[in-house]
């Protein structure tokens, strides 16, 4: 797993990325704007182009924006969704000023109009977005949710859903969090649970729909589908419901950016946790991650 961190852009986008670096970063995710924003700034395309010139220069091997807080793609109240997409366009067309790989989102919620209805608002949502930006090449990577209250997208079924709605593999694909997985009820803490996980995965998104990781530990227990991030190691998943995960040849080439909380030493806190990771990916052998699970033969299958 090329792994990463969340960095802030208070000092700059190229200097973000240096940051990112000078603690160990392989991989980075930012915000474009303030996230509790509706609208930013406009990015300037000297700082657009700086940032570029950045990740090419420090040799990063993957980038991501994360889109702002306010949105809600699923939303039944008409002008908050119009509100919501205009604001969604926006982030995209920063992300491809930007020239990232992908932007990150949290899919939204019903507030009470049903889950039916609200997965039916956001593939409608992120299809207008794919076709207001026709020659786009930044990935929508919709984020599971933890499944607290009205939110949707924390099941890889509903995942599924709205992949299915929006038809546009090379264009969406997803961002798991492992605290929100945590939360929504799937146990990965062994072997086992994790070779279970990987088995949903596949028989519903597809192991190639997965683009990101967030990589946070939970404070709260499992199924509590509360988002409470924590330290690696330090919250209910700990360190071997880590170990097989970034170990996994199937996410060699896939970012896992960390969003675990900070304190006053600053990002060293994020180098601590990306330096247990490291040593997480070198205690698993690969002969284990490397074979998939036998699936059950199904009518059908040639002998």
């Amino acid at each position: 797993m090329r792994l990463g961190a969340h960095i802030g852009i208070s000092e700059g986008l190229p200097e973000a990325v240096r940051q990112g670096r000078s603690i160990g970063c392989d991989a980075i995710q930012i915000f474009s704007k303030s996230p509790q924003m509706w609208e930013g700034p406009p990015l300037a395309p000297e700082a657009a182009a700086a940032f570029r010139g950045a990740v090419r220069e420090q040799g990063l091997l993957g980038t991501a924006v994360h889109h702002g807080y306010l949105i809600n793609l699923g939303s039944p109240k008409a002008f908050m969704l119009r509100k919501s997409r205009k604001a969604f366009l926006d982030e995209i067309q920063r992300a491809e000023l930007l020239g990232v790989d992908g932007l990150i989102f949290h899919p939204g919620a019903h507030l009470g109009s049903g889950p039916e209805l609200g997965l039916r608002t956001i593939g409608e949502s992120v299809r207008k977005s794919l076709e207001a930006v026709p020659d786009g090449t930044v990935r929508l990577l919709l984020e599971n949710a933890a499944g607290q209250g009205t939110a949707l997208c924390s099941t890889l079924d509903e995942l599924k859903t709205v992949l299915a709605a929006v038809d546009a593999p090379d264009r969406v694909g997803v961002t798991l969090d492992t605290c929100h997985l945590f939360a929504a009820g799937n146990d990965f803490r062994t072997e086992e649970g994790y070779g279970q996980l990987v088995d949903r995965i596949e028989s519903t998104i597809g192991v190639d729909a997965v683009r990101a990781f967030h990589l946070n530990d939970a404070k709260a227990p499992l199924g509590s589908h509360l988002d409470r991030h924590e330290n690696i190691g330090k919250g209910e998943i700990g360190t071997p419901g880590f170990a097989h995960l970034v170990s996994d040849p199937r996410w060699e080439n896939v970012p896992g950016y960390l969003e675990t909380p900070l304190d006053d030493r600053g990002y060293d806190r994020y180098a601590e946790d990306l330096a247990l990771l490291r040593t997480l990916v070198a205690s698993v052998p690969v002969a284990k991650t490397s074979v998939r699970r036998p699936r059950a033969p199904k009518k059908g299958d040639e002998a």
